[in-house]
């Protein structure tokens, strides 16, 4: 027994490990939701101990919370923040309970930091208690989700830096690559001339979008329901902290919080959720198409398009010697399938809840938080190993321009639709080029020809 210490709760009682600075509710949540084998994410403890430190600032000035134990919490979150006690959050990420089992592993870390604090040993509840005095004037579910969000916001910081990256990486190639004219194509067939440069820089106009979104995502999660504690009607909590605990708590984490207009409509509604995910799901689907692109124009070197060369990385096969694969354009690819899939989930989930109280959201930021952070490091290597150092096959992607019978299009204008699908005819059917066949037509004079079918003219609207 020397190695445990009894805990009790409404249920029943628990051995503790002595040395635990969890409880005996942080243990029952364990027991019980083994689900991923993983724990909680370090952004959300950090963001945990700062709601528990505003609470406490708070609940002194306003004469609930004694100084002495108030400080005592006060130190103990400090502690969480900067690192310290994380392997003390046992609790799965993945929970039933609306994140209660989160916010009691927080409360009863706080607790038992704060005893020692004051030179008691852990468990002795009388003097500092999880839930009357770390929990005091808040409830798990203005606690959780306002942990949630202050999480989401940190990892979309991170996030919106790596967009910016991207942004910048695709505006350097296409400006590198502005001049390298080669054969657009519609529904992979060949079309009318277009530049590398343009192509890339019509990506660039995507990722500063989703740039955009990122923005107005965290916008959407600044408003938190703190002071709301059980249902948003602020039961337990006197009005001078429910005025004031965001500007605290805004004060200790510098993510410019403010709370819900309305604390009913912030407790119960998570559609905040939804626009989020579905702002992740649009990022993820313009990286998945850009990377497409990027694997086709790579495809071959020698039987494909070859309109570009990606960065060589890894051997591409076990069996097929000097093989090199696109694998970063691959993985960004199943990194987008794994964020549409989590928005179908999050999805599910914001519209599951029930009258005053969404039980789901562990679920929705487990995704949440997956689907930021493999976005954030997916776009690193995106534009660290993909590209920056991809280059253009210059001449490969002219010969494709001067063969391509594409370039009919351009004629059009001058002799009419039908004369100039039969020449388009004719060159596919002789494999030879549309200047081969305008010269032996007598069409026009060598002079015109050349101006005609330069495709550099093709590519802007002409005067």
């Amino acid at each position: 027994m020397d190695n445990f210490r009894i805990e009790s709760d409404s249920v029943g009682e628990l051995k503790i490990p002595t040395k635990a600075y969890y409880g005996v509710q942080t243990l029952r949540a364990k027991n019980n939701f083994n689900i991923t084998g993983r724990k909680m994410h370090k952004d959300l403890i950090i963001s945990l101990a700062e709601i528990k430190k505003a609470s406490a600032v708070s609940n002194i000035k306003t004469g609930q919370l004694d100084t002495a134990i108030g400080t005592a919490i006060i130190k103990a979150c400090d502690e969480i923040i900067n690192g310290k006690y994380h392997e003390e959050f046992i609790v799965d990420p993945i929970q039933g309970g609306a994140g209660t089992s989160a916010n009691m592993n927080a409360n009863e870390v706080i607790a038992n930091i704060a005893l020692e604090i004051l030179g008691n040993n852990k468990g002795n509840y009388s003097l500092i208690h999880p839930n009357d005095h770390v929990n005091m004037s808040q409830s798990t579910n203005d606690v959780f989700p306002t942990a949630g969000k202050m999480t989401i916001i940190k990892l979309l910081k991170n996030l919106k830096k790596e967009i910016n990256n991207l942004y910048k990486a695709l505006i350097a190639k296409s400006e590198e690559f502005d001049d390298v004219i080669k054969m657009g194509r519609t529904q992979l067939e060949d079309a009318i001339p277009i530049t590398l440069g343009q192509e890339f820089s019509a990506y660039s106009q995507a990722i500063k979008r989703d740039l955009k979104r990122t923005e107005l995502a965290i916008e959407e999660m600044e408003y938190v329901n703190m002071g709301a504690t059980a249902i948003g009607t602020g039961l337990n909590a006197k009005k001078d902290y429910i005025d004031n605990i965001v500007s605290e708590l805004d004060e200790i984490s510098n993510l410019n919080l403010k709370q819900a207009p309305n604390l009913i409509d912030g407790t119960q509604n998570l559609d905040c959720f939804t626009i989020v995910s579905g702002y992740l799901k649009a990022l993820a689907v313009n990286l998945s198409k850009i990377s497409n692109d990027l694997r086709l124009m790579n495809s071959g070197p020698r039987t494909g398009l070859a309109e570009i060369t990606l960065p060589p990385k890894q051997n591409g096969s076990s069996i097929m010697p000097g093989k090199i694969n696109p694998v970063i354009p691959e993985v960004v690819n199943q990194i987008s399938f794994n964020v549409i899939g989590n928005d179908t989930t999050i999805t599910m989930a914001c519209e599951a809840g029930q009258l005053e109280l969404n039980a789901f959201e562990p679920i929705i930021f487990y995704n949440l938080f997956e689907s930021i952070e493999t976005l954030t490091y997916g776009i690193k290597t995106f534009t660290d190993n993909a590209i920056k150092d991809l280059v253009a096959n210059r001449e490969n992607c002219k010969k494709h321009v001067s063969n391509s019978i594409g370039l009919i299009t351009a004629v059009n204008p001058y002799i009419g639709y039908q004369k100039s699908a039969t020449i388009a005819k004719e060159a596919l059917k002789s494999g030879k080029t549309i200047r081969d066949l305008l010269t032996k037509e007598h069409i026009f004079s060598n002079n015109e020809i050349d101006n005609v079918l330069d495709p550099y003219k093709m590519i802007k609207p002409k005067n």
